[in-house]
């Protein structure tokens, strides 16, 4: 038996019971109201407010009192929830309204009106969240999800079965091609051969003031009303409506035990937005009319219903009152589309639309990046589609700034002729672009890019990061380099100086190509690594590499891997990749991360995946790794590129990495990463205002097996659980607290010292209780603390490797050369640097921004000068080193090899500006 429901909870409005006004007298008859009169007049005749308020109350209240009231839970029903569904009911054709926490709740609640084994047929252009939601339900519900194609009608008639199909999911307009589905053709076809599926029709793109689907046949309509009748992105809200009593039932009795029923205060605020609904919407089609006009006229391929030439318009004239406020364009090329959306002021690059701000965005990058790039391949979503989402800004305001984006990017160009703009084609727009500088013709000649990454160091909380303890990392101001130079020559090569001096170079062509799948721009990695491409690197390029050359291996399949992943298809550009460190190899310090970083970001350069901006007009002669002057160069996206980038190295090297090594190889300073476990959310987040800090990193010398440490700790857990877990709050506690001290910015430095200085002490002493210390990590404690009286602990993973001691500011120059004589002398190997400095480093190309007052070095001059009729490389056999006549050819590289390793960074520094994360 149905529940018993309460009808304000419905929202529910007598299905004729609309508020047109009954003639006052035969002589003098009332005309019904418009609609923007109904948006406008929120009256709900059996819910009168006592005070007779013109704007409905927010009853902000969980309970109410009594025990016969119409109201007792607001889960279940709220006096200001129900004068907004008795409202939506009104506006929309309907007898029954609910309202719920966001348009993606709105489809929840409907798609549990599903079974297993039941049958859904949906649109092949679909909103990404709904993609994604019913593409759970087909993995976890077993349901049946048919895509098809809802422009043509018959496209659906032999997926219609009367047993199994439950539901038909559609949209009209789509987001974001604006596709035409006939409404009510389609619903009138599938009550024909399935009288009970339910049409189901997402509407948030038309909002009841241009398209009231139920009027055609549609079973249920529901809208994100965080969109348009909100209209000013200031809440989340969903809104379902239907005119079946049975569906309305069920549906309110799944809100009322999920609860996720609107909430009073966005009850009120969606109730005044829907006040404005039809002025807002009025102005908003105008002037999307007015750019897709413009665009058309350029020549770009615009989708929007108000173009003659859009398919389906004639059905949509049909259905509908007004062609809405989205439209979407294509370019012809993503990256010029990149560049226009990020050229533009007043269009704010979001996600969303509806609101009267206008944004932008490329909805396979943003809103379907969801979709995984083979289906939106299949379903026609072009890789380069632009959205626009029309707002009330003046319109000849919003055409200037888009113009002003296109001009800028190179989409279009003055023609001198006719006096006008007119679209570049897509294969010259790039060329034409200023800030598409490294293609330039000053940016083409560039040959050679010398690229830097630092290492890290784990402050607080190894091992315990294993169990769900925050763990605090920061990068360390000893950096792997990288040296990319193209070859014409058909010939890769690897150069590892500090792997035993490693070089091997392979033909091009010899590559297993066959296996690979490339990874398109714009196109994420996925979750897994390509296993057939590793294991025929493995087997065909790799097999002559000796099996005691393990890293050398390791870091020779990153290298091949990223470079034939990136390629496209029969456009191979060759380069010879050399890398040095004055970072210590093996020592924990995350010198995997760093070359991960450095031959990821060399990749993607050769490929022409990432671009780098013109720097500022520096201030000072002067540049410092670790406060930049205020320039971070390289941008977000382009780190966020490198990021994903050399995560897959270091999924190729380690298998499962947590991500923290090459996030501070990347982005530099520091940040506290958790798995799940203590109460805390997992993830990363760096620590802003992080304090740049002197330490002396002490590399042992003694090697580590990682995995056999955290085995011993995962062990010891086991055996005695209750010390274990002791240790590792304790360990929380100070994570928590060295996270609060190194982001105060009003925190005395001596005070930050002196509490980093006791949390080290205290750290180090649980991980010697845990057993990962050695007697040459507490060696080194013992020469830093007599008679100097520094904090020390080790780093990563123990038994081994390397240790940190904090340098007060105070510390002279002659007790700390002493303290470092002393370490020498017992074989270890101390490096002084600072620590949480600048990320991910690329020398700037550009002769412009060299550094001023600094006269670039002789070689530097030469970075352009690979001989356009270059002498072939010699055969080298697998693991020799470049001989002479190879090194002429790269005018760079020999100077970089021969620099001194403690003044690698000296000689990097001077050879021109850097561009920094």
């Amino acid at each position: 038996m149905a529940p018993s429901i309460d009808p304000h909870a419905l929202g529910k409005l007598p299905l004729h019971d609309l508020p047109t006004p009954e003639p006052e007298s035969p002589r003098r008859p009332r005309k019904p109201y418009k609609f923007s009169t109904l948006c406008a007049t929120v009256e709900n005749p059996d819910m009168k407010d006592q005070y007779g308020s013109s704007s409905v109350p927010i009853y902000q209240t969980a309970t109410f009192k009594g025990v016969s009231g119409e109201f007792d839970y607001s889960r279940s029903g709220n006096p200001t929830r129900s004068h907004l569904q008795h409202h939506i009911a009104k506006i929309s054709s309907a007898a029954h309204a609910i309202t719920v926490s966001s348009g993606m709740a709105a489809l929840d609640i409907i798609l549990r009106l599903l079974k297993p084994g039941d049958e859904v047929i949906a649109g092949d252009d679909l909103y990404g969240g709904t993609n994604r939601l019913l593409t759970y339900i087909r993995t976890h519900v077993g349901v049946v999800i048919h895509h098809v194609d809802t422009t043509d009608h018959a496209s659906l008639l032999p997926y219609i079965n009367a047993e199994k199909t439950a539901m038909v999911l559609l949209e009209s307009p789509t987001n974001p091609l604006l596709k035409i589905a006939d409404l009510a053709t389609i619903s009138q076809q599938v009550k024909e051969r399935a009288p009970n599926a339910i049409i189901v029709v997402d509407n948030t793109m038309m909002s009841p003031y241009l398209q009231r689907p139920l009027e055609h046949g549609a079973d249920i309509v529901y809208d994100s009303a965080t969109k348009y009748l909100s209209g000013h992105h200031d809440l989340m809200a969903g809104v379902v409506t239907c005119n079946r009593d049975d569906i309305a039932q069920k549906l309110a009795f799944i809100v009322n035990s999920v609860g996720n029923a609107l909430t009073p205060i966005d009850s009120f605020l969606l109730l005044r937005g829907i006040k404005t609904l039809a002025l807002r919407m009025d102005r908003q089609q105008a002037t999307t009319q007015m750019v897709a006009d413009y665009l058309y006229l350029l020549g770009f391929k615009v989708h929007y219903p108000g173009l003659a030439s859009h398919p389906g318009r004639e059905v949509h004239n049909r259905i509908a009152d007004g062609n809405g406020a989205v439209l979407s364009f294509e370019t012809g090329n993503k990256e010029l589309s990149e560049k226009i959306v990020g050229g533009t002021r007043l269009w704010g690059i979001s996600v969303s639309f509806g609101c009267v701000n206008s944004l932008i965005s490329m909805p396979c990058v943003m809103s379907h990046a969801s979709i995984d790039p083979a289906t939106r391949a299949a379903r026609g979503l072009p890789e380069d589609l632009i959205r626009l989402c029309v707002g009330i800004e003046d319109p000849h305001d919003l055409l200037d700034d888009l113009e002003r984006a296109l001009v800028d990017a190179g989409a279009i160009a003055l023609d001198v002729a006719q006096n006008r703009y007119v679209k570049v084609p897509a294969q010259d727009a790039l060329s034409l672009a200023v800030n598409q500088l490294h293609l330039d013709g000053a940016a083409k000649k560039q040959e050679e890019w010398l690229v830097s990454a630092p290492g890290k160091v784990i402050l607080f909380g190894e091992h315990a990061v294993v169990h769900g303890v925050t763990a605090i990392a920061a990068s360390v101001d000893l950096r792997c380099y990288g040296l990319a130079t193209l070859r014409n020559d058909r010939k890769l090569s690897i150069h590892l100086q500090d792997l035993d001096d490693f070089y091997y170079e392979w033909d091009v062509e010899s590559l297993p190509w066959n296996a690979v799948t490339p990874i398109a721009p714009g196109e994420e990695h996925p979750e897994e690594l390509d296993q057939r491409l590793v294991e025929a690197l493995s087997e065909k390029a790799l097999h002559e590499i000796k099996a005691d050359q393990k890293a050398a291996r390791g870091a020779s399949l990153v290298f091949l891997y990223l470079y034939m992943i990136l390629s496209k298809p029969q456009d191979y550009p060759t380069f010879s990749f050399t890398t040095r460190s004055s970072l210590p190899v093996g020592a924990g310090l995350g010198s995997s991360a760093s070359y991960s970083a450095c031959i990821a970001t060399a990749a993607l350069l050769v490929h022409r995946r990432i671009t780098l901006p013109p720097l500022p007009q520096p201030t000072s002669a002067e540049h410092i790794h670790i406060s930049h002057q205020g320039r971070r160069a390289i941008t977000p996206a382009t780190a966020e590129e490198v990021n994903r980038w050399s995560f897959v190295a270091e999924k190729i090297l380690h298998g499962n990495p947590s991500g923290v090594d090459n996030s501070v190889a990347v982005f530099g300073g520091a940040l506290a990463y958790a798995r799940p476990g203590f109460g805390k959310k997992s993830g990363m987040e760096g620590i802003q205002g992080f304090k740049s800090l002197k330490f002396l990193l002490t590399n042992s010398k003694v090697p580590r097996d990682t995995k056999k440490l955290v085995a011993g700790v995962g062990e010891k857990k086991a055996n005695e659980p209750e010390l274990v877990n002791g240790i590792l709050q304790s360990i929380q506690s100070i994570s928590d607290e060295a996270r609060r001290v190194l982001a105060d910015p009003e925190l005395p430095r001596d005070s930050l010292l002196s509490a980093l200085s006791a949390l080290m002490t205290e750290n180090h002493q649980h991980l010697v209780t845990l057993g990962v210390s050695h007697p040459a990590l507490e060696t080194i404690r013992s020469k830093t603390a007599v008679p100097h009286g520094l904090s020390t602990k080790l780093t990563g993973a123990g038994g081994g490797g390397c240790a940190v001691t904090l340098i007060p500011d105070e510390f002279g120059e002659e007790q700390l050369q002493d303290l470092i004589t002393a370490l020498i002398r017992e074989e270890f190997q101390p490096y002084l640097t600072s620590v949480g400095g600048s990320g991910l480093g690329i020398l700037s190309p550009y002769a412009a921004h060299r550094t001023p007052g600094v006269p670039p070095a002789p070689q530097a001059l030469d970075q352009v000068t690979p001989p356009d009729t270059p002498t072939p490389h010699e055969q080298i056999a697998g693991g020799a080193a470049p001989g002479a006549d190879d090194l002429a050819r790269d005018p760079l590289r020999a100077p970089f090899l021969a620099a001194p390793d403690a003044e690698l960074a000296q000689w990097a520094g001077a050879l021109g500006r850097w561009l920094y994360v």
